[in-house]
């Protein structure tokens, strides 16, 4: 976060004699304005659980990979933060797998981790697709399937390529 923190910051250069003010990026013209949050926030489509729940069942997987997905979508594998929640193991046996120190929940594992989440920089780097902003897992299956646009054999190639990744 840091390393983000200061990318976001480099091209800024504060300046003694301007006065600061807030800016709407979205319209630096007219500013913040509760229409135009509106017409933003409809314009865009929406990631729903029923639009990730209708990729994950592709006819060229394997059930048991559809099921796995489904239930990773739900946050219900035996994470170890899962399994501390249900009392099966206790607080300190908590972190990541992969010995990073980090609560090992099903985002930490399979999108943030440094050892297993930079499988994703890989496979875009193969694919050629752009970078996938992951929010949860859900809008990265649905980003990353759709991230391309282009044709319907395209966008079935990314969920099988997601689907197999994870």
């Amino acid at each position: 976060m840091l390393g983000e923190c200061q990318s976001l910051l480099l091209d800024i250069s504060l300046q003694d004699q301007a006065i600061d003010r807030w800016q709407w990026s979205l319209d630096p013209d007219t500013g913040y304005t509760v229409g135009g949050v509106y017409q933003h926030l409809t314009s865009q489509d929406s990631v729903t659980l029923d639009d990730a729940d209708n990729l994950i069942w592709h006819s060229q997987v394997p059930l048991k990979v559809s099921i796995f997905a489904w239930r990773l979508l739900r946050d219900r594998l035996p994470t170890r933060a899962n399994l501390v929640t249900r009392g099966v193991l206790s607080t300190t046996g908590a972190t990541c797998v992969f010995g990073c120190g980090v609560t090992e929940t099903a985002h930490h594992l399979f999108l943030s981790c440094s050892i297993s989440g930079s499988l994703w920089d890989l496979v875009r780097a193969w694919i050629g697709i752009s970078f996938v902003d992951s929010t949860s897992l859900r809008d990265h299956f649905v980003q990353f399937t759709a991230s391309s646009g282009g044709s319907r054999a395209r966008r079935s190639f990314l969920q099988l390529v997601w689907l197999a990744c994870v």
